[in-house]
């Protein structure tokens, strides 16, 4: 039988009296709940920021909450891991998943160039503890994005189903955390489990999709707005390059829309997709 992990401390103290998103998520966690975005998913940081909203599963980037909350590294991490963003092969056993998302500083502006280290146990339970199976380790790119394959892991007594992961933005102390999966009977029973690091997971055909967005506390100077003070540079044109910002078209940085009455221009190359509306994404559109 592994060696038990033990959950962390909380960092509240008695005297702290405010009704935040914390103390929300604290006791959707007792009830086995978590906040969801209207039509149904787990509230991501990128749904929040520039809405005057925070991220409600990776707590405030504004309002003096902690960051991603911290979990216990358990008795299974190894160092020196192997760079990769695939931890299986076509002939490995399990349900396949893919997990991805962004890492957002203390602004919600995406981070560049985070170590993230995963681990996590195999179809059967179990972890690779001389080699290197289900082990690995990748940075975020330049917009902030990171992305896994793996399967889906397997269950060991006492512990619901779970990811380890560990973050370090460059010149920063390492964050060491765990994601979980929604609607597990053992979420009610597991003592570690933490519904703010519940992921969005959903069935694509034979396989699984999951998405989280990390918060990291890393201070960052919001991305300013306003008119332009010298002219810009001719945008690559895209289907809607100069027009109506639309779900569904690829747009390059430097792309110009409009979206309700104002315009934008575009920050970061991307695909547009329903919740990506340029007033709630500033990492990636800046209003003019």
């Amino acid at each position: 039988m592994p060696a038990s992990e033990e959950p962390l401390t909380g960092t509240d103290g008695p005297n702290d009296r405010r009704i935040s998103r914390k103390t929300v998520l604290r006791a959707a966690a007792v009830l086995g709940t978590a906040p969801l975005l209207v039509g149904g998913g787990v509230a991501l940081a990128r749904d929040r920021v520039g809405t005057g909203e925070m991220p409600e599963f990776t707590p405030e980037c504004h309002d003096g909450d902690a960051p991603t909350i911290e979990q216990t590294e358990g008795p299974y991490f190894k160092p020196n891991s192997p760079l990769r963003t695939s931890l299986i092969t076509d002939s490995t056993p399990g349900t396949r998943l893919t997990v991805s998302g962004y890492v957002f500083g203390r602004a919600c502006l995406p981070l560049a160039n985070v170590l993230m280290d995963f681990w996590q146990a195999d179809v059967n339970g179990t972890y690779d503890n001389v080699g290197f199976t289900f082990r690995g380790h990748q940075f975020t790119n330049a917009q902030g994005a990171f992305s896994l394959t793996t399967i889906v892991p397997g269950l060991y007594p006492g512990r619901t189903r779970h990811i380890h992961v560990k973050l370090q933005a460059p010149n920063r102390p390492v964050v060491t955390t765990q994601l979980y999966f929604p609607n597990e009977p053992r979420n009610s029973t597991d003592t570690i489990y933490d519904a703010r690091l519940l992921m969005n997971v959903r069935q694509v055909g034979s396989a699984k999709e999951g998405t989280y967005d990390f918060v990291l506390n890393v201070a960052q100077t919001p991305t300013p707005t306003g008119t332009p003070t010298s002219t810009p540079t001719t945008p690559t044109p895209t289907q809607t390059a100069g027009g109506t910002w639309a779900v569904g078209t690829f747009y390059n940085a430097g792309d110009r829309v409009t979206y309700g009455g104002s315009s934008y221009r575009c920050l970061q190359g991307h695909t547009a997709i329903v919740g990506w509306e340029p007033p709630n994404v500033p990492a990636l559109w800046q209003r003019l």
